[in-house]
């Protein structure tokens, strides 16, 4: 992880390689930094949920789990509201677009619940303006939330 910019003091970006342990460093490091702007501790505990959640996902889903691949994170505060874009070079998302995030069946005996699919769910549940899009073989993904007054 390396941080690349911090503009006036509420603008924060980070180019990670795409390992499990990148995505957890970069996690502290942006935490640490938020921290300090001013966030509750609350809310960045739900952004540092949803980051992890889209990082990981890259790491696992858009690069297969090979750690050559660069992901960059730029968030950014303003009156009360993070912004994120995360940029990739990975696998296009399937069908070119968000998976629906839609909870499977959880009313079921143990055994049967899903390994997977809840990390879209939170995602869409957590933030606003989702928006995914391809272009040059980069893909960006940009959300934002609400994380309290002042900031």
């Amino acid at each position: 992880m390396q941080p690349v910019d911090r503009q006036g003091g509420t603008s924060l970006c980070y180019v990670l390689a795409s390992r499990p342990e990148a995505v957890r460093d970069t996690l502290t490091a942006a935490r640490e930094d938020l921290v300090r702007l001013g966030p509750s501790c609350e809310a960045l505990g739900l952004c540092e949920l949803v980051l992890a959640e889209a990082l990981n996902n890259i790491v696992e889903h858009a690069y297969e789990d090979r750690s050559d691949g660069e992901i960059r994170l730029c968030l950014s505060l303003d009156k009360g509201r993070l912004s994120a874009q995360i940029e990739d070079g990975g696998r296009t998302m399937p069908n070119g677009s968000l998976p629906n995030g839609k909870l499977g069946e959880l009313d079921v005996p143990v055994q049967d619940l899903p390994e997977g699919g809840f990390g879209w769910f939170l995602i869409r549940s957590m933030t606003e303006d989702l928006r995914y899009r391809r272009k040059d073989g980069v893909n960006y993904l940009t959300f934002s939330m609400a994380l309290g007054e002042g900031l």
